[in-house]
């Protein structure tokens, strides 16, 4: 990868992300939902925390609006790292492995912030109607934007069997995540890290004979 390529994987995932989440913005009601396959979901959902819908005035003794604000001025923060991490990578010639992950963790954390940042003045609210762009008036302020989610597809979905005790007899779905997918990019990212991580930061090979024959 290089100059030219980082800058397009990001923003073609920047774009991707983005216009699906216009597209479900302005197209489906807040909890609306569509069964694409049996086993692959559509459904709309605004996330007002971090992952998982976890708030931080979950654990700190703050109010949400602030714990929204320290959240998205945190994620504002971690971008800038991303970035110079990646921009500095990509000066020093670094391999594809790691300038895939990280062009796809700095897409997705992008277009996440976008949400986060800007769309409480770009749309109405969402409850009970569909959001209309560009309002007179939008449903937050500057930085206290929702996230937009919509990919839903349970690994397992099923019930427990009547035996289990106090379970037994109700719903048990394993990996029921609302998600997008900016999430996604960052997922696919971290995991080629995680998975790849040897050719991503490939160790130096001392320049002498013993190393060679090594």
């Amino acid at each position: 990868m290089n100059t030219r390529t980082v800058p397009l994987l990001i923003f073609l995932v920047l774009f991707l992300d983005q216009a699906v989440k216009f597209y479900i913005k302005t197209n489906f009601v807040l909890g609306e939902s569509i069964d694409v396959f049996s086993w692959f979901h559509i459904v709309f959902i605004e996330n007002e925390g971090a992952a998982w819908g976890a708030k931080l005035s979950d654990l700190l003794p703050i109010s949400d609006r602030t714990g929204k604000l320290a959240l998205t001025l945190f994620r504002i923060v971690a971008i800038g790292g991303i970035g110079y991490w990646t921009y500095n990578s990509l000066k020093k010639g670094a391999n594809s492995w790691l300038l895939t992950a990280q062009s796809l963790i700095l897409a997705g954390a992008l277009g996440n912030i976008i949400d986060s940042v800007f769309y409480g003045l770009l749309f109405t609210d969402s409850w009970g109607q569909i959001a209309q762009f560009l309002p007179p008036v939008g449903y937050e302020g500057f930085f206290h934007g929702k996230v937009v989610d919509m990919i839903y597809f349970p690994l397992i979905d099923t019930t427990w069997p009547e035996w289990v005790p106090v379970k037994g007899g109700s719903p048990f779905r394993f990996f029921d995540a609302v998600f997008n997918i900016a999430d996604v990019s960052i997922s696919t990212g971290v995991g080629i890290l995680l998975v790849f991580g040897s050719k991503a930061f490939p160790k130096e090979v001392e320049n002498n004979p013993e190393s060679a024959q090594q």
